[in-house]
């Protein structure tokens, strides 16, 4: 995280939490009144995504806490709880979807163990299992260098029984995560795609090997792990890259250590192509085969998307035939011709998933 601006509002207690977090920033925090002067000051700039991504403002959450994803109309959701505990990311994907989602854009933390164990506490009094994920809105372990939060909220699960914490990145942040009780609470998930995309899309991520080794030093230590394939981009040769990637997952970790496994191809708010030509001239995300949605999101030809998923499902069958594998936001034919069944009633996706934490995490499955 290479930060050159810090803000904090001035409402914020310099308590162990935010002295820690300036402490690792090594800048003097500029005190602010309200979020407009730093939006302000982000707006100025001939780039304003590229500033953000230098520019931490450490505040607090003024909306929900606790959130359930949004979803996307006529596409099968999976039924995930959010945990709202930053926006905005130091990492530059071209295709990343919070450069055209945010207006403008704020790298905010937003600080208060006290609030966010009141309101987990309320989740955890239910008698229903959660999957909560803090990787909606930001990569859920930028912050672990830098942060005290990660840890508090691998701890904070750990002393529970019917949810289960996924933390999903693009990093290798793991190092002060290894050495907690976690209990088989914490989930760590891997974003993945091909070392081409990679490399020419995904400005300032770890490696693919680096990614895979990261998540063999995390089965290591007991932490169950899930890998997302989300965007899949498609582009000549795609097929065999994207197989080599799934094989080399299984010369790092064990199937058994995996909890799930999602799919879903490159989409877009038609508003983010004009974001990626201005920002990433080089970049060819955007002219491939692509229609409008349903959901008013541009997608690749569904023929497409079908062929490279029954590429990879086969594959993963190879490998590891056990696993769970399920689509991000595809809709009944995509289920049907993929993967020959469709979670098509109110919630069973949700409910699939919930039996699969439950058997991997140690939840209680009285909640299931």
């Amino acid at each position: 995280m290479k930060i050159d601006t810090l803000f904090i509002d001035k409402s914020i207690p310099l308590d162990d939490e935010t002295d820690y977090l300036i402490s690792r920033i090594k800048l003097q925090p500029q005190r602010v009144d309200a979020a407009k002067t730093v939006y302000d000051f982000i707006n100025t700039a001939d780039d304003p995504i590229s500033l953000a991504k230098k520019t931490l403002y450490i505040t607090q959450n003024k909306g929900a806490v606790i959130r359930n994803c949004p979803g996307t109309c006529h596409y099968t959701c999976c039924d995930y709880t959010i945990l709202h505990t930053g926006t905005f990311c130091t990492m530059d994907c071209s295709y990343c979807i919070l450069q055209a989602y945010f207006h403008p854009p704020v790298l905010q933390y937003f600080s208060g163990f006290e609030r966010f164990a009141h309101e987990l506490q309320a989740i955890f009094l239910q008698n229903k299992i959660f999957r909560i994920g803090t990787g909606e809105y930001t990569d859920s372990l930028i912050w672990e260098k830098v942060s005290l939060m990660p840890g508090f909220l691998v701890e904070t699960f750990a002393r529970q029984k019917n949810s289960v914490l996924e933390l999903k990145t693009k990093t290798v942040n793991i190092d002060s995560l290894l050495c907690l009780d976690h209990n088989e609470k914490t989930i760590i998930a891997w974003s993945l795609n091909t070392p081409d995309i990679i490399s020419s899309q995904e400005k300032g991520t770890a490696s693919l090997t680096a990614r895979l080794e990261a998540a063999r030093q995390a089965e290591s230590k007991g932490y169950r792990l899930a890998f997302h394939f989300d965007p899949i981009v498609i582009y000549p040769g795609c097929e065999h890259h994207y197989k080599t990637v799934i094989q080399q997952i299984f010369e790092y970790v064990r199937p058994e250590s995996i909890v799930w496994i999602s799919l879903g191809t490159f989409r877009f708010m038609p508003g983010l192509k004009q974001v990626i030509e201005k920002r990433f001239p080089e970049s060819i995300l955007c002219y491939g085969e692509f229609i409008l949605g349903l959901d008013n999101k541009m997608r690749y030809f569904k023929p497409l998307r079908i062929n490279i998923y029954k590429e990879m499902i086969a594959c993963f069958k190879v490998y590891a035939p056990d696993v769970l594998v399920y689509f991000c936001m595809e809709d009944e034919e995509v289920w049907e011709k993929c993967l020959g069944f469709f979670p098509g009633k109110e919630g069973e996706l949700g409910n699939m998933l919930d039996r699969c934490a439950a058997n991997h995490c140690s939840l209680d499955k009285a909640y299931i």
